[in-house]
């Protein structure tokens, strides 16, 4: 039995942070809305109480059943957790004199606590909450504050039961790791043993007993998430496993015949399906961007299914959903209204009839890179770009035509190619270029010319939630321009997008 922490989520956005943090120290946690909480039993070594940005002095406050937790197992209150561990326990839980946000120093700190153990006196700290704690139950010491937060840290007498005001999970608390770990690996005792060499060991283990001889197909899209779980599956029962791979006419230039290439040398057993002429007729005089991937998704649903059809006997269909995709559809709030339909094969399973298994259903994005990591694969996949499901149909602004696809394609590569030549590429998260609906002037040799504008784009981010223009070289910059302009018929003018997430989105479209 996996040990591991439990991390009840009241709907912050630090949720998943925390869990990171955890999974950092080689120690596995999974994460549940505060009402759902599983089983406890010995496999739970502790508990993390997260932040939230509701109130517990509210008449809806989010109440836990702490029944099997509190004062049996180590628990943790983050925020949120802290306020409704002293709220609600006989302490008071005061809206703040003035909004407690940004850094903060931890004045007192109680050294002789196992959580502080070796926390740097007046260390930074990161505040942000609303309210505060006025007053603390009985059996509660004081650990740790601030000039503005008097209780800035506590623990319950005679048991394992901690609460924190700050966040310790985010990069502007210094040595926010220090007290996770202090918590997790010294209080809890948790074995740090969850690796990507002990996942990839017991998920091909899992694979194998839960498939036995049965076929399973899986649509690759040339992404990191579809290539590792290819690979698991490929060690787990070989040529049981039948990869599809569709090319819709809207990928990077090249792109097919280059991937397909990479995937036969791994050894998959791959089908690539040319459904050009159908994704691009279906899309003709279409603008609306949401009709695009509406059409584009549809379409590979369908592709997909024909061919799947193909295969005999198949039982099981992968896909590459990983840990952010669960969490979303069990949320605190409830199921996300909006399903990513492009990103995994969406509506296959009923359409099929088909059993769903997804071995990298427990892992974070930069988990799964490890994970790739460990079964060798290639940094052509592990430290490729994110690239947008319906592909360049979002990065063509209006109606799609042939010319088109090829001009950006051109442009595309010109921009990609030369962020690797000039040692960019793994500074940028996401990079892509846009062609805009619109024409310039322009002069090339003595003739007045009319033509399209491009706009690059370029990101750096974590995660894409939140995203900051990467600021390149104004050389390179010049030097692209140029390039693109003297090489790329029917473009005579590019533009660099400076916009952040928010409040702009990463794609255009």
């Amino acid at each position: 039995m996996q040990e591991k922490i439990l991390i009840l989520d009241f709907g912050s956005q630090y949720t998943q942070l925390i869990a990171r943090r955890v999974r950092e120290l080689n120690v596995y946690c999974e994460i549940f809305p505060y009402n759902k909480i599983p089983k406890i039993d010995d496999s739970i070594k502790g508990v993390i109480l997260s932040g939230s940005p509701f109130s517990v002095r509210d008449k809806n406050a989010l109440i836990p059943d702490l029944l099997n937790i509190k004062g049996i197992k180590p628990a943790l209150g983050v925020c949120y957790g802290a306020q409704y561990l002293a709220h609600f326990y006989g302490g008071k839980v005061s809206p703040s004199d003035h909004r407690e946000y940004g850094r903060a120093n931890l004045k007192f700190i109680d050294n002789t606590n196992e959580l502080f153990k070796d926390v740097s006196a007046n260390t930074q700290v990161w505040m942000s909450h609303a309210d505060t704690i006025t007053k603390l139950p009985d059996n509660y010491k004081v650990i740790a504050g601030t000039d503005d937060v008097k209780f800035g840290a506590f623990k319950i007498n005679d048991e394992e039961t901690y609460g924190i005001q700050f966040h310790p999970e985010v990069y502007h608390t210094q040595e926010g790791k220090k007290i996770i770990k202090n918590f997790v690996v010294d209080i809890c005792q948790a074995k740090q043993d969850w690796t990507p060499a002990s996942f990839v060991t017991s998920t091909v283990s899992e694979l194998k007993n839960k498939i036995g001889n049965d076929k399973v197909v899986l649509g690759l899209s040339g992404g990191v998430d579809s290539t590792v779980v290819a690979t698991l599956l490929n060690k787990a029962i070989g040529k049981n496993l039948t990869c599809i791979f569709v090319d819709n006419g809207l990928l990077r230039k090249n792109e097919y015949s280059q991937v397909m290439a990479s995937y036969k040398k791994m050894g998959f057993n791959v089908i690539g399906v040319d459904a050009k002429n159908k994704f691009l007729s279906d899309l003709k005089n279409v603008s609306e961007p949401e009709t695009k991937r509406k059409i584009i998704g549809r379409n590979f649903i369908e592709v997909f299914d024909k061919e799947a059809n193909k295969i005999q006997n198949v039982k099981w269909l992968a896909q590459g959903t990983i840990y952010p995709d669960v969490i979303e559809s069990i949320s605190v709030k409830g199921p996300s209204a909006t399903i990513k339909s492009h990103h995994n094969v969406g509506g296959l399973p009923d359409v099929m009839k088909l059993q769903v298994i997804e071995p990298l259903k427990l892992l974070f994005k930069d988990e799964v890179r490890r994970v790739g990591k460990t079964l060798n694969i290639s940094d052509d996949f592990l430290k490729r770009h994110p690239f947008p499901g319906p592909g360049l149909s979002i990065r063509i602004i209006g109606k799609i035509t042939q010319e088109k696809i090829s001009v950006l394609q051109e442009v595309d590569d010109i921009f990609i190619s030369c962020l690797k030549e000039n040692k960019l590429y793994d500074k940028v998260w996401q990079a892509g270029a846009i062609l805009l609906p619109v024409q310039s002037v322009g002069v090339m040799g003595d003739e007045r010319t009319y033509e399209n504008v491009v706009a690059l784009r370029a990101v750096s981010s974590t995660d894409g939630m939140t995203a900051d223009w990467s600021h390149l070289p104004y050389e390179f910059l010049s030097n692209i321009s140029n390039k693109i302009i003297n090489n790329v018929k029917g473009v005579n003018r590019v533009v660099f997008d400076i916009s952040s997430k928010p409040p702009a989105t990463i794609e255009w479209e």
